[in-house]
């Protein structure tokens, strides 16, 4: 069963906004098809959360407008936590609410052949690469009524190419800042790494308001080609009174590795889908998240990673701290495709409670519709180990202090991940504002 939903902005206003930013006719007409089917598609239903009653669709601005930074040292002081400002020689892409702000490409990244532009300029200056890859093997249009959403209204993202057989040491940044109440984000990130390439992406989404009442839908694709190799890091940092679906897919072709380590620590609600489609024989995925949840919102987190290749291997390995009345639910799912023989299916989730009032429900899923596999799982929830708790006060350590280090090491596995250290003190940081 579908609703109708009156949306605040008509095909006139989306033809005339993607002419308005030059866009291709492929383009223009996939966000026409795509504004069409939301009256019909149905709303994502994720596992034992409601989000029938959600704002995903009704908003007064589709584009705000926003200043450039002159530089990176006018950025907010959060914000420059999150860079080297020092750095002469950085890859760097930093959007201001829907306005692509600074970009900052090394030498050596553009005479290897490495696209990283925003997602406007990619549609304009790389059309035919862009639609190669744009919702087309990973997320798709027609998937709900949000992934059509977003195709109709995106407004804002990046692109990042990375050619064959070219391997990057160097991490590759983007920093979303949210900076204005009425903002709205439809952001599209698209990483593609053709064969024998390597890569390291790490993306920040940050709010420097207290409070806001905004609609955030991101979809990121992850495209690694054979024997690719993409290391994602990501941060979400949205405010409280947002509503956000963030939806980040990979798919691996053989023998490529996909690796997430994700922070996802909005103040808002939120759906957030991670998927990895294992395609390749010898294909590799490993998901890392780390979460937690306060005050009275509600978040429901799914991560899911599919075999379809031989000889694949997956990992799942999710840790959250849930307080105050905030209520979440952590899907694990491994599934294994009829002829994935040989492949592994491995996932973890533990949720520690600090509070009567949370709630946190960890559930983990196995699909096996293959024999010669192995696959295996573990989930718990629980409140902080009273003899770590107790160990820890016997040398002289203060309770409050106690708990801090246990929280602090119960989400290291996914904070230790990120390869920027601005990056990881600031998740450091927002997970000791939240616990405390």
């Amino acid at each position: 069963m579908t609703t109708e939903i009156k949306l605040p902005f008509d095909k006139e206003y989306v033809s005339s906004f993607s002419q308005e930013m030059g866009e291709p006719a492929w383009l223009t007409t996939l966000r026409l098809e795509a504004l069409e089917k939301v009256d019909t598609l149905p709303l994502p239903r994720p596992d034992k959360t409601k989000i029938d009653k959600w704002n995903f669709t009704q908003f007064e601005k589709h584009i705000v407008k926003s200043d450039d930074f002159a530089s990176l040292n006018d950025l907010p002081e959060d914000v420059r936590a999150l860079v080297d400002i020092e750095s002469g020689d950085q890859n760097l892409y930093i959007q201001r609410n829907n306005r692509p702000s600074i970009l900052s490409v090394s030498k050596e990244l553009q005479e290897k052949g490495v696209i990283f532009v925003d997602i406007f300029t990619a549609a304009r200056e790389h059309g035919d690469l862009l639609q190669q890859y744009f919702m087309n093997d990973g997320v798709k249009v027609d998937e709900h009524k949000l992934t059509a959403l977003h195709a109709a209204f995106l407004n804002g993202g990046a692109f990042l190419y990375v050619p064959k057989n070219v391997e990057l040491t160097s991490p590759i940044q983007s920093v979303f800042i949210h900076d204005e109440k009425e903002a709205n984000m439809f952001n599209h990130v698209l990483v593609v790494a053709e064969d024998n390439s390597s890569i390291t992406y790490v993306e920040n989404y940050i709010s420097t308001v207290d409070s806001a009442k905004g609609i955030f839908n991101i979809v990121t694709e992850v495209i690694a080609g054979t024997n690719a190799k993409v290391q994602y890091g990501a941060v979400d940092t949205l405010a409280k009174g947002t509503t956000a679906y963030v939806n980040r897919r990979g798919v691996a072709g053989r023998d490529a590795r996909i690796e997430w380590a994700l922070g996802l620590m909005n103040d808002g609600n939120t759906i957030s889908e991670n998927v990895t489609n294992l395609v390749g024989d010898g294909s590799f995925g490993d998901t890392k998240t780390v979460v937690v949840g306060r005050g009275e919102q509600v978040q429901n987190f799914t991560t899911k990673v599919v075999h379809f290749g031989k000889h694949s291997e997956g990992y799942i390995l999710k840790h959250g701290v849930m307080k105050d009345k905030a209520s979440s639910i952590f899907n694990g799912i491994g599934k294994i495709e009829h002829g994935a023989t040989k492949s592994n299916a491995e996932q973890e989730s533990r949720v520690l409670m600090l509070s009567e009032g949370a709630r946190g429900d960890a559930n983990p899923i196995l699909l096996i519709d293959e024999d010669d596999v192995t696959a295996g799982h573990a989930a718990s929830v629980g409140r902080v180990d009273p003899l770590q708790l107790y160990y820890l006060m016997s040398r002289g350590i203060s309770k409050t202090e106690a708990e801090r280090l246990i929280i602090h090491g119960f989400l290291a596995p996914v904070v230790n991940e990120l390869p920027i250290e601005g990056v990881k003190n600031q998740l450091r940081a927002v997970i000791e504002r939240k616990v405390k």
